[in-house]
């Protein structure tokens, strides 16, 4: 065995000292490179190793929860015993309790999720200062905020009182780069990163640097807009983050505490008929792909939204208790959501087929309030005519009610961020209102 399996194992033996009706727990390692430049210089080179150890255990339907980052014989006992003594002073709630023996992940499958990098440090200077030297070369490029290259692998386990001991493990390595583009007296700042499970896939260097420096100089005379409404389009990069706030309304956490925007909207139509969004956690080597939730059940394909209806909330064992429903195997969250193209295209013809409006390609602010479905973000991205872009729009903001956004979404094209959890084109709104000059 592993050292940590030894770990674990020894965990459990403490474990079944304490006479607990239940436990499950989760012990943990990761470590990683990460190296951060700025201008030519070496910022940061740090080395990470990070372990973990956290347990419930329930004495009945009392639950303690304690958590360490010593993985000692000595710390297990005294984070056992701790969770044992919190478990005697918590109220008993009749909604705790392990997921059902037959749900769990008796049988992982292996995805393709491990592809460690031996990065050195040499070596991972050499890259970041390349990213950031590509793009200072170009024109208008006036200032860095830096280049980051990281390395990061981690293992896992999960064990509890069913007898069950699974297994995980997985890799992401990740390069980015933001810059500050200037004009006179204006600047505008841009990113762009390439972020994977194998190293062999990640993007060139000189590749990342062009295209933040690309996306900063494309900023550069940018106008307001008059106060108006008008079709909007969410490009692919913040399309994933617009379709997170109807994942979250769905989350069964939301549906029992009545704090969503979807309350009780099984069956109801929430998307145009053609769209749906599902889950697809077992897709291998995939990023947001995983074998098994927090609670250790195995995962499959699921839909959430299905032709544009609710088709399942997303729950962990203990809301779909409180909802009196079966878990959907979400603890933790939903892994690898796709949303459905309805679009035969990319971004260029969706602009052809919006004809004229707003193409946001960045969000600032959190106005977001996912209980009543208001939404007023500050924007920036480029005004469409014609089906073509006419020049860079900053200093507006972009608001509607996030039920009415969703079920007035004309198309979601085909290009497709696979760097997201959640993986969504480009995606066209019918109307948004814009707040820019009066």
């Amino acid at each position: 065995m592993s050292t940590l399996e030894q770990t674990t194992q020894l965990a459990i033996d403490l474990i079944k000292k304490q006479q607990a009706t239940d436990f499950e727990i989760s012990v943990a390692e990761s470590s990683g490179v990460s190296t951060s430049v700025r201008l030519g210089e070496v910022e940061t080179l740090q080395y990470h190793l990070d372990t973990s150890f956290d347990i419930n255990v329930y004495f009945g339907q009392n639950k303690g929860h304690a958590s360490s980052v010593d993985l000692s014989e000595k710390s297990l006992q005294k984070a056992i015993e701790s969770a044992c003594l919190i478990a005697k002073y918590t109220q008993e709630d009749p909604f705790n309790g392990l997921a059902p023996k037959e749900r769990m992940a008796w049988d992982v499958p292996e995805l393709d999720l491990y592809h460690p990098w031996d990065l050195d440090a040499k070596y991972s200077i050499e890259l970041a200062k390349e990213c950031e030297a590509s793009a200072l070369d170009q024109a208008e490029i006036d200032n860095s905020d830096g280049a980051e290259l990281s390395s990061f692998e981690g293992t896992s386990f999960y064990a509890n009182s069913n007898g069950l001991i699974a297994k995980a493990k997985s890799t992401r390595h990740s390069l980015h780069c933001s810059l500050i583009a200037k004009r006179g007296s204006e600047m505008q700042t841009a990113y762009d990163y390439s972020s994977v499970l194998d190293a062999e896939d990640l993007l060139s260097a000189k590749q990342i640097g062009l295209s933040a420096a690309e996306l900063a100089q494309q900023k550069l005379g940018s106008k307001s807009l008059k106060s108006q409404k008008c079709p909007v389009i969410f490009t692919s990069r913040q399309s994933s983050g617009l379709f997170s706030q109807l994942l979250s309304a769905l989350g069964g956490s939301r549906q029992y505490k009545k704090s969503s925007f979807l309350q009780d909207s099984l069956g109801e139509i929430v998307l145009p008929e053609g769209m749906s969004i599902f889950e697809d956690p077992i897709q291998l080597k995939t990023i947001g792909a995983r074998a098994f939730d927090q609670d250790g059940i195995a995962k499959q394909k699921q839909f959430f939204v299905e032709r544009g209806r609710v088709a399942s909330y997303i729950m962990s064992q203990y809301s779909a208790n409180q909802l009196g429903l079966e878990s959907t195997a979400n603890a933790g969250g939903a892994s690898n959501c796709q949303v459905s193209t309805t679009f035969d295209g990319a971004l260029d013809a969706l602009l052809n087929e919006m004809h004229k409006g707003l193409l946001v390609t960045d969000l600032m602010g959190h106005g977001v309030n996912t209980t009543t479905g208001d939404y007023s973000r500050g924007a920036q991205g480029f005004w469409v005519e014609n089906g073509k872009i006419q020049y860079p729009v900053s200093g507006i903001t972009i608001a509607g009610n996030l039920k009415t956004m969703f079920t007035n979404i004309s198309a979601v094209a085909s290009d497709i961020d696979f760097r997201s959890n959640i993986k969504a084109g480009s995606t066209l709104i019918s109307e948004m209102t814009i707040a820019g000059e009066i």
